[in-house]
């Protein structure tokens, strides 16, 4: 049949054409088209975890407002768990939504932008990249531009503002 005549081709072409090489970037962010510094240059992984533990302490700090404390006397007793998830979901979806950037984005000046320009970040994709970060194994995967696993998917960066 012709589409396994296809098959074949592609299968042969690809071990004729020899491994592909990858051109080595300049700096992180270049395959992006971002710039190497400066606003809208790509954040650096130690500010962005900055930026998210700020986002977790305050979210838990909102959370521990409203769960209810079960008379116990430790500290840990006090602490608001999971209900944690609910104020930093929300300060992610909304915060990308509104003003691109979450509380901790914005006093360490970062934001997340999407890598096509011009385009704004849907709900479908704030609300994928903030599922995905919640689950943290994805924040812990990077690629070469320092993206996490949740950027990638949600085709977004974080940048410098």
């Amino acid at each position: 049949s012709s589409a396994r005549c296809a098959g074949v081709r592609e299968r042969a072409a690809s071990v004729t054409e020899g491994p592909r090489v990858t051109v080595p970037q300049a700096y992180r962010g270049e395959a992006l088209g971002l710039p190497a510094a400066g606003p809208g240059s790509l954040a650096t992984t130690g500010t962005r975890i900055l930026a998210f533990l700020v986002d977790a302490i305050a979210s838990g700090l909102v959370a521990a407002l409203f769960v209810p404390h079960h008379g116990g006397a430790s500290f840990a007793d006090r602490l608001p768990g999971s209900w944690s998830l609910i104020p930093f979901a929300i300060d992610y979806v909304v915060g990308m939504l509104v003003a691109g950037r979450t509380l901790g984005m914005y006093l360490f000046g970062l934001r997340v932008v999407r890598t096509t320009p011009g385009v704004r970040i849907d709900l479908a994709r704030a609300l994928l990249r903030t599922a995905l970060l919640c689950l943290l194994v994805p924040a812990a995967v990077f690629d070469r531009d320092g993206r996490g696993l949740h950027d990638r998917l949600a085709d977004t960066v974080v940048v410098r503002g």
